[in-house]
């Protein structure tokens, strides 16, 4: 039988959504739409970077509880609440995804908040960072 497991950080969103922040089924494990939300301050910062930096620090964290690192991601969202700040967005997932190469979709739909610059949702596969990879270009 199929194994699920379901990771909550404490958030009030979680408990008044009644959401999870992973739900992995298996080996396929699924990020929530994160925020750049510090878990230990509850700040968010104002800079476009350092927010995105936290959405990858909070979802590592997650990550890392469901037995995977952003190595083993599979596909993400990028949801950016305004598009000028698309480049600046997408230097830092860059750098975090160079070698990793996921599927990606970007979108500039409005978020929850206008606190909220960036959120980035993820699917993961525990070990896929292990698995024989080629890569076709077209």
């Amino acid at each position: 039988m199929t194994k699920i497991l379901k990771i909550r950080t404490g958030s009030k969103y979680e408990e008044h959504g009644s959401y999870s922040r992973v739900v992995a089924v298996g080996d396929t494990i699924y990020v929530s739409n994160t925020a750049g939300r510090n878990p230990d301050t509850q700040q968010i910062p104002e800079d476009i970077t350092e927010q995105t930096l936290q959405v990858f620090a909070n979802i590592e964290r997650a990550l890392a509880a469901a037995g995977a690192t952003l190595a083993d991601v599979v596909f993400s969202r990028v949801f950016i609440q305004n598009p000028a700040d698309t480049m600046a967005v997408m230097t830092v997932v860059g750098q975090k995804f160079r070698g990793i190469n996921p599927a990606t979709t970007i979108t500039c739909p409005p978020l929850g908040s206008d606190i909220y610059k960036v959120e980035l949702e993820m699917t993961a596969h525990r070990g896929a960072s292990q698995a024989e990879t080629e890569t076709i270009t077209l």
